[in-house]
C-alpha cells in the first residue's frame, strides 16, 4: 500500500471517529466502510463498526465484525472485551466470562515483566484517568492496541506537530519506542511527559521500565520508588521493583516490596503469585504454599499456580492429597493447560509424551520465538569453531562440578571457547577454574537478556550450548532471540525444551533409547558414553569419617539417599520404610535441606510404624572431597523415582558406594542407569520393578577395600574422564557445525 493510500485511510478513520464521537453513527459508518473497502484488514474500522452495530442491537452483525478483527489480531484485548460484551448481549454468559478472563490474562503479561503500559490500558483507571479529546488520540490508540505500531506512530507524530505537549501522544511514542527495541528513544519521549507533569505515577513507572531495559538498574529502582511515593497503591511499580531486585539477587528486598504491595492489594493474583515464587527462591516453601493457596482461592485457573504449589509441597515433603493433586496436574497438561513448570513435572510424570507436551506449553507461553531473530542466516568463516556455553552455574554447583573439567580439556586448536555466566560470582576455586578455562569469559549477571543475546551475536558464536534449560536463574529467552546458528540443550535440564528455537539435545542411548526420539522437540544427538561428565581432578578424601562423627549409629546397615527432597515421594518412601521394617538395626541417611522436610519425613516414618530416630539427616560439609568420603560409610544408596539421582550418582559410585535404581521411560528417570551401565559399575543394580528394587537393596553392600584402586583405573584415561568427554562432545559439535 502506498503512503498516499495509507494517509487517505487514516484521514477516513479520523473523520469517522470524530463523527462517531459526535453521535452521527450513520455518517461514521459510511466512512468506516469506505476505509474497509480500501483496506479490508483495517482493525480499527472493524472494531468501530462492531461497536456501532452493537449500539443498534444488531448483535449477530456486531459479532461477525469483531470476529474479523480478532482473526487479524487475536490478542487485541479491547476487541476481546468488546466480543465479551456482545456475547453477553446474546445471552452467552459463560463464553463472555471466559473472554474477559483471557483479556485480563493477556494484560498480565505486561507490567510486571518490564513492559511499559499503553495509555489505553489505564485510560479509565482512577487517578491516571486520561482525557481523550482528539480523534488522532483515539485512532492512534486503536492502531496501537491492534498491533499496528508504525501506523500509530505516524498518527501520534502528526498530533505532536499540532499539540507538542499532548500527553497521550508523547506517552504512546515512548511505549512504541520501547516495543520496537529503542528504550533510549522512549526515555526521551517520557522525559518530555514528566517535564510537564513530574507527579504522574504512570510516567515515572514507564521511565523505570525503560531504564531497566537499558540496564540502568539503580536509576530504574529510583523511578519505581518515585512512582510509589506518588501513588503507594501503584501495583505494577511494586511488582517491577520486586522483579528487578530479584534480578540483582536482592531477594529479601524483593519480598519486602511484595509485602508492601499486598497491604494495598491483598487479593491481587499477580502479587500473590510473585510472593509465592520469591519465597520458594528463599527456600521458605511452607510460607510459599500459603500464598499459592490464596492465589488458587482467588483464581483456580491462574497459570502454573497448581504446579508451583505442588512443587513447594514436594520440597517440604508435605504429601497430603499427593496422588489426587498429581493426577489433576497431569490431566491439566494433557488438556494443554499451563499448569506446571517442566522441571517440577519431572518429579511427578512417568511419561515422556506428557513431559514433551508440558515443555511445549511452557515454551510457547513463556518464551515464544522472537519475531526478529538476531542471527539471520549469515555464514561465518572462522578459523576455529566458536563454541559458547551459557549457564548460571559456573560456580560451586553440581553442574559446575560436572562441566569444569570438560571446559578445561577442550581442544584449543579446533575450538575457541566462550563462557557467558548468568549467575553469581561466589569467589570459589571452581569459579576461578571456569574463568581461566574459557578463552573468553563474560560475567553477564547484571546484563539484560537482550544485551546478552546481542553480545553472543556480536561474538559470532557458531554453537551456543545451554547448560540450564528451565532451571533456577536460567534465561531461555536468550535462545528464543536466536543469537547463534546452532543452539544445543545439554546437561543442566534432563529433558526436552519443547521449544522451536532449540535445535539439538545431547543425550546417550540409555537416557533416550533408540526409537524414543519422537518425545523430544530437538534432534537427539547421542554420545558413546554416559552424557554426564565428571571432574576427574576431584577425588574423595583419603580420610574416612567415623560413623559417630556423622551422627550414625556405630553398628547396623546404613541405607542412604542424598537426593533432593522434592524427588522423594510416597511410593518410594513406602519402599524405604519396608527395608527399615525388615531390618530393625538399619538406618536411613538423608540430606537435610530444610526443617519442614525433616519434620514431615519423621512424621511419615512414624505413620508407617518406623521409629523417626532411625532417620539421620546429614548437613553440608565445606569440601566436596570430604562429602565424597562420607559415602564410604554407606551400605546401599537408594535411588529415587521417577526423578533419579544425577550428579549425586556419579559421586556415590566414584566414592565406592553401591547404587540401586529403578529406571522408567523418561530421561530424568534413566540417568542413574546410564551412569551405572556405561561405566561398568557392576556392584550397583538396575532394577525393573519394586520387588526387584527391594531385593537388590537388601543384598547390596559396601564395595571391597581395593575399590579406590579400581575406581582410579576406571576414571583415569577411561570412558568418563573429562578429556574423553571433551573429545566426544567435540565430535558432535563438529558434526552440527558443518
Amino acid at each position: 500500500m502506498t503512503d498516499s493510500n495509507n494517509n487517505s485511510i487514516q484521514d477516513l478513520l479520523l473523520r469517522a471517529l470524530a463523527l462517531q464521537q459526535e453521535g452521527d453513527l450513520g455518517e461514521a459508518e459510511k466512512h468506516f466502510r469506505q476505509a474497509l473497502r480500501q483496506e479490508p484488514r483495517s482493525v480499527p474500522a472493524l472494531y468501530s463498526l462492531a461497536a456501532i452495530e452493537h449500539t443498534r442491537k444488531n448483535y449477530p452483525v456486531a459479532l461477525r465484525l469483531i470476529d474479523r478483527a480478532l482473526k487479524i489480531f487475536p490478542n487485541f484485548t479491547a476487541a476481546l472485551d468488546a466480543k465479551a460484551v456482545i456475547l453477553r448481549s446474546l445471552g452467552r454468559l459463560e463464553e463472555s466470562q471466559s473472554l474477559h478472563l483471557r483479556a485480563r490474562t493477556l494484560e498480565q503479561g505486561g507490567g510486571a515483566h518490564g513492559d511499559v503500559e499503553t495509555p489505553a490500558r489505564r485510560a479509565t483507571d482512577g487517578a491516571n484517568k486520561l482525557t481523550i479529546d482528539h480523534p488522532k488520540q483515539s485512532l492512534g490508540l486503536k492502531l496501537q492496541e491492534a498491533g499496528d505500531r508504525e501506523g500509530a506512530r505516524q498518527v501520534f507524530l502528526a498530533l505532536i506537530d499540532e499539540r507538542p505537549d499532548d500527553f497521550v501522544a508523547l506517552y504512546s511514542l515512548a511505549v512504541i519506542a520501547a516495543q520496537l527495541g529503542s528504550p533510549s528513544e522512549g526515555l526521551a519521549w517520557i522525559d518530555r511527559v514528566l517535564k510537564n507533569n513530574p507527579n504522574h505515577a504512570q510516567s515515572q513507572f514507564a521511565r523505570g521500565t525503560l531504564l531497566q531495559q537499558m540496564g540502568l538498574f539503580d536509576d530504574a529502582l529510583a523511578a519505581f520508588d518515585r512512582a510509589n511515593l506518588i501513588d503507594p497503591t501503584y501495583l505494577d511499580a511494586w511488582n517491577n521493583k520486586a522483579s528487578l531486585f530479584q534480578t540483582l539477587s536482592r531477594e529479601y528486598d524483593a519480598y519486602d516490596c511484595l509485602l508492601q504491595a499486598l497491604k494495598h492489594h491483598p487479593r491481587d493474583e499477580k502479587l500473590l503469585h510473585n510472593t509465592g515464587t520469591i519465597l520458594t527462591v528463599l527456600k521458605r516453601d511452607t510460607e510459599a504454599i500459603a500464598y499459592f493457596d490464596k492465589l488458587l482461592a482467588v483464581n483456580p485457573k491462574y497459570e502454573y499456580a497448581p504446579g508451583y504449589r505442588f512443587f513447594a509441597k514436594l520440597h517440604t515433603c508435605q504429601w497430603d492429597n499427593y496422588e489426587e493433586e498429581r493426577q489433576a496436574i497431569i490431566e491439566a497438561v494433557k488438556r494443554g493447560e499451563p499448569a506446571i513448570n517442566p522441571l517440577a513435572f519431572f518429579s511427578l510424570s512417568e511419561d515422556p509424551a506428557e513431559q514433551l507436551k508440558c515443555s511445549q506449553i511452557f515454551a510457547q507461553t513463556k518464551y515464544p520465538v522472537a519475531k526478529g531473530p538476531l542471527w539471520r542466516g549469515e555464514a561465518y568463516k572462522h578459523r576455529k569453531i566458536r563454541l559458547a556455553y551459557l549457564s548460571p552455574d559456573f560456580r560451586e554447583h553440581p553442574v559446575g562440578h560436572l562441566m569444569v573439567g570438560v571446559i578445561e580439556q577442550h581442544d584449543r586448536i579446533r575450538f575457541e571457547t566462550f563462557g557467558f555466566s548468568l549467575g553469581i560470582n561466589d569467589g570459589s576455586r571452581l569459579r576461578t577454574r571456569f574463568r581461566l578455562g574459557f578463552d573468553h569469559f563474560f560475567d553477564c549477571k547484571e546484563r539484560t537478556s537482550l544485551e546478552i543475546a546481542q553480545l553472543i551475536r556480536a561474538c559470532e558464536v557458531d554453537i551456543l550450548v545451554d547448560l540450564a534449560g528451565y532451571t533456577s536463574s536460567a534465561r531461555p529467552e536468550i535462545f528464543a532471540m536466536r543469537p547463534a546458528p546452532v543452539q544445543v540443550n545439554y546437561l543442566g535440564f534432563p529433558g526436552t525444551s519443547g521449544a522451536a528455537w532449540m535445535d539439538f539435545l545431547i543425550a546417550d542411548n540409555v537416557v533416550i533409547p533408540p526409537g524414543e526420539e519422537r518425545h523430544y522437540q530437538e534432534s537427539v544427538l547421542r554420545l558413546p558414553c554416559c552424557y554426564l561428565p565428571i571432574d576427574d581432578q576431584v577425588q574423595a578424601s583419603k580420610e574416612t569419617p567415623t560413623r559417630e562423627s556423622m551422627g550414625l549409629p556405630s553398628r547396623g546397615r546404613v541405607y542412604c539417599s542424598f537426593n533432593h527432597d522434592y524427588k522423594i515421594n510416597p511410593p518410594i518412601w513406602d519402599l524405604w520404610m519396608d527395608l527399615l521394617r525388615e531390618d530393625p538395626q538399619s538406618t536411613l541417611w538423608l540430606m537435610k535441606l530444610n526443617d519442614a522436610a525433616e519434620a514431615n519425613l519423621r512424621k511419615e516414618a512414624n505413620r508407617r510404624d518406623i521409629d523417626p530416630s532411625r532417620l539421620v539427616f546429614a548437613t553440608r560439609v565445606p569440601r566436596v572431597e570430604d562429602h565424597l568420603a562420607r559415602y564410604r560409610l554407606i551400605d546401599v544408596f537408594l535411588d529415587t523415582a521417577p526423578y533419579n539421582a544425577h550428579s549425586t550418582v556419579t559421586d556415590v559410585i566414584r566414592a565406592g558406594g553401591t547404587v540401586v535404581t529403578m529406571p522408567g521411560r523418561t530421561f530424568a528417570s534413566r540417568v542413574a542407569a546410564s551412569y551405572i551401565e556405561h561405566n561398568g559399575a557392576t556392584d550397583s543394580a538396575i532394577t525393573n520393578n519394586k520387588a526387584e528394587y527391594l531385593e537388590k537393596a537388601r543384598r547390596g553392600k559396601k564395595n571391597l577395600p581395593d575399590l579406590q584402586e579400581r575406581m582410579s583405573e576406571r576414571y583415569g584415561p577411561g570412558l568418563s574422564s573429562a578429556a574423553s568427554m571433551a573429545t566426544n562432545l567435540e565430535e558432535i559439535y563438529e558434526g552440527v557445525s558443518n
